[in-house]
């Protein structure tokens, strides 16, 4: 992997991890266009997951900040928000550890797959068009089944935020409501999968063959600043209902995927 094409997947992991077409899906897509071996990335997208995790954090620094202290104050609001988010992680933590070397094998450039998933995302947001808007807001068992959805988004193809979006807009939470808990219950799955991938090159070093350092800063780096873009544009979309034109995307996107495997 080179530096420009580092930056170039770097920029795709940003803006796909916000924007509701799946970042996984066009990082494979990305990595058989480049034709980059997939098997040596593992280091790769961690270092740029942690970054997009980073930019929700910029993003979302005040919401953060304000909950942290109403936490420490045992504010009921946010102790409820706080173990919502919590209960959010487990279906994710329970499939990644129990699943995690079959979760990998389909990271393995099967664009078909790929293409069909990105079908279905499509269909997830298509359905948002019609639910009726409401302005409910997260509740426990909300939580629960918004994070079971987060489950599926574990395959290629299938976007996390698209995924748990449309299924908090479907279960009748405020679109505001929806966004801001689709992007912060990601940074716990995100910061406890990204720790045990590092326990494993710290374990097996030969993970990282390939790869400079230049190419993780250079990754890095444009992941973080194109993840701050997408997160407060994806924001300002949600709001205005219009999540309609990313599942025509993921269907011209998804045919031609179908398409380019056959």
């Amino acid at each position: 992997m080179t530096v420009v094409d580092a930056i170039i997947l770097g920029i795709v992991q940003g803006l796909t991890e916000f924007l509701p077409i799946s970042s996984s899906g066009h990082i494979e897509l990305g990595s058989a266009l480049l034709k980059i071996p997939t098997k040596n990335n593992l280091l790769f997208s961690v270092v740029v997951h942690g970054a997009t995790c980073l930019s929700t954090i910029v993003v979302f620094r005040k919401d953060l900040g304000l909950l942290l202290k109403d936490l420490f104050q045992l504010k009921k609001d946010a102790t409820d928000y706080t173990f919502n988010l919590i209960i959010s992680a487990v279906p994710v933590a329970i499939i990644g550890l129990a699943y995690d070397k079959e979760i990998e094998g389909f990271f393995n450039g099967e664009i078909l797959l790929v293409g069909f998933m990105l079908l279905i995302t499509g269909l997830f947001l298509a359905m948002t068009y019609y639910a009726p808007q409401r302005t409910g807001k997260v509740t426990l068992g909300r939580s629960l089944l918004i994070g079971l959805s987060q489950t599926v988004a574990i395959l290629p193809g299938i976007s996390r935020s698209g995924a748990t979006i449309s299924t908090a807009l479907l279960l009748g939470v405020e679109k505001e409501k929806a966004a801001r808990f689709s992007f912060l219950m990601v940074i716990i799955p995100i910061m406890g999968g990204s720790v045990l991938k590092l326990l494993d090159f710290f374990k097996n070093p030969e993970m990282a063959e390939g790869i400079s350092q230049q190419v993780l800063v250079f990754g890095f780096l444009s992941a973080f600043i194109s993840g701050l873009v997408a997160c407060k544009w994806m924001i300002s979309i949600i709001k205005k209902g219009k999540l309609i034109y990313f599942a025509f995307y993921c269907f011209v996107v998804g045919s031609i995927a179908i398409l380019m495997s056959l």
